[in-house]
């Protein structure tokens, strides 16, 4: 077990939950010296999230709630937009690539991928992929389920075929 980014807000946010008053703040200080990240404690993380690199430069809204087993690479921003209230709610299973900006009151849906530095404004459906600044979507899966299992690795190992052994002519055959 590393000391990363998620480990350490892991701790922190199991502290603040318990009423601890100060060690939280100084693990999210830790988080910004060590990683260059800003994950406040008071964020909501689902399980299985995890962080490229470590974390290193991810900046994550207090407000922002991020679901269960999403990977967020590095340098992503997840944060709201000045004059706008809210932050981003992110689905569950979705990819956000590196240097990617999720910004404002915007719903990203489960399943969806969001490309190396995309600048995301507005709602992505689910199972969409978006790229570019402004993020459009460039691909909607019509089953992302599988797609994600796919790219991710995890669909069982395919059996190779059986193949029958074909029985060879004898030297008594090919004689005559």
């Amino acid at each position: 077990m590393g000391f990363d980014a998620m480990t350490l807000y892991r701790l922190a946010h199991g502290l603040k939950q318990r009423g601890v008053p100060l060690l939280p703040a100084v693990l999210r200080k830790a988080i910004y010296y060590l990683h260059s990240s800003y994950i406040p404690e008071d964020a909501e993380l689902g399980e299985g999230t995890q962080l490229g690199y470590g974390g290193i430069g991810v900046v994550i809204h207090k407000a922002a709630k991020v679901g269960r087993h999403v990977l967020i690479s590095q340098q992503v921003t997840i944060g709201g937009r000045s004059g706008l209230e809210g932050a981003p709610v992110i689905g569950d299973y979705v990819r956000i690539g590196a240097g990617a900006k999720v910004l404002g009151n915007i719903h990203v849906g489960d399943f969806a991928v969001i490309g190396a530095n995309a600048v995301v404004v507005k709602d992505v459906p689910s199972g969409a992929v978006v790229a570019g600044v402004p993020a459009k979507v460039i691909r909607q899966d019509p089953d992302p389920l599988t797609t994600y299992q796919r790219e991710m690795g995890l669909l069982p190992a395919r059996t190779p075929p059986k193949l029958t052994q074909v029985p060879r002519p004898s030297a008594q055959a090919s004689a005559r």
